[in-house]
């Protein structure tokens, strides 16, 4: 079974939540960019840029798992 990772973000009374599959980053941005297009969410593209910061956070993680210890 793959990884889940989440992203949340609050704003308002509004409370935003993305689960998704480590390696499924791609689709995660393609749904924040749909959001965004979608006149019907209160969702804008500042909103999406801070779930798109958490998304990079996640991956630096990642690929820091996998880098010596000295170099991380």
């Amino acid at each position: 079974m793959a990884e889940m990772r989440t992203l949340s973000l609050a704003k308002g009374d509004q409370y935003f939540c993305f689960r998704y599959e480590v390696g499924q980053e791609v689709k995660v941005l393609d749904a924040l960019i749909d959001m965004v297009h979608k006149s019907n969410h209160q969702f804008d593209w500042f909103d999406a840029a801070i779930l798109s910061h958490q998304l990079g956070r996640h991956l630096l993680k990642e690929l820091r798992s996998y880098l010596p210890k000295k170099v991380a």
